[in-house]
């Protein structure tokens, strides 16, 4: 342990995005989607996220504008929600919710013998403004989100698709990808998580210009 050279608790941060730039060698991202990714790797020490991660065109722009103008965002769990950096939120006036734990979504989903997650989107269609959506764990809440929007009955700014698992995930991904004037960044494949949505959500908040 005398040998062992720990970096101070104030440098953990800042030394760490230096590895992640070390070991990423000679990749280099386009400037508006490389705070992501590398935040992204340091949430989760997989540089899998290099290759995996996929942006709309207007995405990020898009995205940095309604969070500089107030928007809300909804995630699909109380561990994204708490991930979300409130201070930074509060800057701009954003406020943030989880729908999943309320009375009357699980209520709803009993009778209806559907998912909380599938039901918070429902709740989530009835916000007045714009909204972002950080889905991390819930395939269902994605799929939902494609019913709403084809429905006509929710227009996002953007949505945050990185669902982690095996069941419904690649696909409900996919199904987020495949609409048209519907802006997005997922994580193909089966990674990603609620510290994953959370991660984006706080990247994005932290490099609005």
């Amino acid at each position: 342990m005398e040998n062992i050279k720990f970096v101070e608790p104030h440098n953990i941060e800042k030394r760490s995005f230096e590895i992640i730039q070390e070991e990423m060698g000679d990749i280099c991202l386009d400037k508006e989607i490389e705070p992501i990714v590398k935040r992204v790797i340091h949430t989760s020490a997989d540089f899998d996220y290099l290759n995996n991660m996929c942006f709309s065109k207007n995405a990020v722009k898009k995205a940095k504008e309604a969070l500089k103008n107030g928007a809300a965002i909804v995630t699909d769990t109380n561990m994204a929600y708490s991930g979300i950096n409130k201070k930074a939120a509060a800057k701009y006036g954003v406020s943030i919710h989880c729908f999943m734990a309320d009375e009357d979504v699980s209520k709803e989903a009993i009778e209806r013998g559907e998912t909380r997650a599938a039901l918070s989107m429902e709740k989530a269609s009835e916000i007045q403004g714009p909204v972002i959506f950080a889905i991390g764990n819930a395939p269902t809440a994605l799929i939902r989100l494609y019913e709403l929007i084809k429905e006509g009955a929710i227009q996002p700014e953007v949505i945050i698709g990185v669902p982690v698992g095996f069941v419904n995930v690649v696909e409900a991904k996919e199904l987020i990808m495949s609409l048209e004037d519907v802006e997005y960044i997922v994580a193909k494949g089966r990674k990603g998580g609620s510290n994953i949505a959370a991660a984006i959500c706080n990247a994005l908040l932290y490099n609005i210009d």
